[in-house]
Formats: C-alpha cells, structure tokens, sequence
C-alpha cells in the first residue's frame, strides 16, 4: 500500500452524518479510492441508540451505495429481527469505507470481482471516519461484526471467538460506550452447513445481548 496520510484530512471537524456523507466521496486517504465504484458510508437512524460496524462494503454494496444490501445483509437483517430489535434504532456502517477487491475472469469471458480482506493499513486510514460517525451519532451500544471491526474499534488484544457474548466498555469522547463483538454475518455464510444453523444462533444471541443492553 502506498504511504498516504490516512483520511483525517478529509473528515470535517464535528460533522454530523449528513455532512460526513457529503464528505466522503472525496477521500484520498487510501488507494483504495481508485478502483471502487464508490464509497459506502452508512445507512439508518443518525441517532440511533445501536450502531452495527462491518468490515467494507461488497460487490453489490459498492455498485448501488448502501451498506449490508448483499447476502451477508439480508442474513444479518434477519438476525436483526429474530433478535427482537427494532430495525429503526440501528444505523449500520462498516469500518472500510471503499470495496477491496480482486478481479477474476469467468467462463463466460466476464469479470468478476472478489472481495479481499483489508489490510491494517486500510483500516487505520479510514478509522477517522468511523470515529468522527460515532461521535455523531453517540450511540449506547456498538456491534462489532467481525475481525476487521474489531480490530478498529477495539485493537488487537480483543478477538472475536474468544471475546463475543459479553459487554466491553471502553471510554470515548461520548463518556462510556459498550462494545459487543460477534462474527460478521459473511463468515457465518461460509462455514459448512452442517453447522450454519449453530453459527448463526450464535450471531443472534450477542445481537439478542446488545439489544438488551439498550432495552429493546
């Protein structure tokens, strides 16, 4: 990855979220600017009591500019609701603002593009817009679906499988938030099927702890 100075010259100072969305298309602060179609910010209610944070957007999400409309969304979206929170006191973003992918041609002779994991550096470049939305929105509860995620908001001493099912509290800008951490719902797409129905319980159940966290 290129030397780039990260995106906090282009995140304007105490922004609300509408601002941030206006902002952010002309972030240069990685080179993962380049390839994508176009950055994926957020979607949902600017004050929401609980913010859901991916990992980056993906093919379809990069294409119409909305995050978690994919498959990984409309599992997660299901989630949501079986965990019994009002999808209207959720707004969901991802830690990575622009789609990492690689490209791959098929039989038909079209291209396809494939998602790659983003790099630390990715994620450290694009924190200070995820920072800057949460500061908006001042949340009760953040999700944290995935490594990627995690890593953003919390560091490399908290892991995913070890750590998931229980509430971290950290100190930010806002006073004390809650963190809960959990698989990102891709991963749960993933692992065999004898065992997705286990995997996404288990996704449920630490939306079902975070939604409890803020009385839903």
């Amino acid at each position: 990855m290129a030397d780039k100075p990260g995106a906090d010259h282009w995140v304007p100072h105490d922004a609300d979220i509408e601002q941030l969305r206006s902002a952010v298309p002309q972030c240069r602060g990685c080179e993962l600017w380049e390839p994508a179609t176009q950055p994926v910010l957020s979607a949902g209610r600017t004050d929401a009591p609980l913010v859901l944070v991916g990992e980056q957007p993906g093919d379809q999400e990069d294409r119409r500019g909305v995050p978690f409309v994919g498959p990984a969304g409309h599992l997660l979206q299901r989630a949501v609701e079986e965990a019994g929170i009002d999808r209207g006191s959720v707004y969901v973003t991802n830690a990575v603002k622009h789609f990492r992918f690689t490209e791959r041609s098929t039989a038909r002779g079209g291209v396809r593009r494939l998602h790659q994991t983003p790099d630390t550096a990715h994620v450290l470049a694009c924190r200070p817009w995820l920072v800057a939305e949460l500061r908006a929105v001042a949340p009760t509860v953040v999700v944290a679906l995935g490594a990627t995620a995690v890593r953003s908001l919390l560091g490399p001493d908290v892991k995913v499988m070890r750590d998931r099912g229980r509430p971290i509290e950290r100190e930010t800008s806002r006073g004390t938030t809650t963190f809960v951490v959990t698989a990102h719902p891709s991963a749960v797409l993933r692992v065999p099927e004898d065992v997705r129905e286990q995997a996404y319980g288990q996704l449920v159940a630490d939306l079902r702890l975070a939604g409890s966290l803020i009385g839903a």
